[in-house]
């Protein structure tokens, strides 16, 4: 796969990134102040991030700082569209011109677009360090990576509301699972046998609804915790 091709973006089970509600009309970039109206803006990275750190990674502004001219950096572009085909936004690559300051960066599009039409491969391109989600000098030790192996986990955690109440480890089946299995506790028998009713996603997807638990998985295969009622905590269940 060629890192530096443009990434299209199709819904919120693609890094959530749902197109907004009435997100139709033209809209005038972050980079383009005094330019005709555009399709596109820049999408400011540290607010996902904060609402995803499990499962959406963005450098520290210790790396960002790193970032020197000639290298490259990936941003996010939304857009509007009338083509019903249309994602919501395309990852491309910047080459840095200009460090103007620990925050703001001149540069050039290093990818020519999919669906944006008014954005070109070498358009020049100003953005800020809150734009950038990919740097040269990323770090694979981070929340993203370290919880991205899956589990299976019940609809009522995942999409209910609820806070995992059971939780305990086997073997993985496959490379991927980490070999959780996550419960509320509050399940029946018929909605435990029922597969509709789990998920198979990853752990960085379950700890963003509910986190209370991070500190017991690196627990081994056999361990098992169930959530004290009274106080909140987990006992050991194994």
């Amino acid at each position: 796969m060629d890192l530096h091709q443009p990434v299209a973006i199709r819904s919120a089970a693609d890094h959530h990134f749902a197109r907004p509600a009435g997100f139709g009309p033209p809209i005038q970039p972050w980079v383009a102040r005094d330019a005709p109206m555009t399709t596109w803006r820049l999408r400011d990275a540290d607010a996902t991030a904060a609402e995803h750190r499990y499962t959406f990674y963005k450098p520290s502004r210790e790396l960002i700082a790193k970032v020197r001219p000639g290298e490259t950096v990936k941003l996010i572009f939304d857009f509007s569209s009338d083509d019903p085909e249309a994602p919501s936004a395309e990852r491309m690559w910047v080459i840095v011109d200009k460090v103007l300051s620990a925050t703001e960066f001149e540069g050039r599009l290093d990818n020519e677009p999919r669906w944006i039409r008014d954005l070109a491969a070498g358009d020049p391109i100003q953005f800020k360090a809150c734009h950038i989600i990919n740097t040269e000098h990323d770090d694979g030790d981070n929340l993203v990576e370290r919880y991205i192996k899956r589990c299976y986990v019940t609809n009522r955690v995942l999409h209910d509301g609820c806070r995992a109440g059971y939780l305990y480890r086997e073997d993985p089946d496959r490379e991927d699972d980490s070999g959780w299995r996550i419960t509320a506790n509050d399940e029946s028998d018929d909605y435990m046998n029922d597969p509709d009713n789990f998920a198979y996603v990853s752990l960085g997807a379950v700890l963003s609804r509910d986190d209370s638990f991070r500190d017991l998985l690196d627990e081994p295969a056999g361990s098992a915790f169930i959530r004290d009622q009274a106080t909140g905590h987990f006992l050991s269940a194994s």
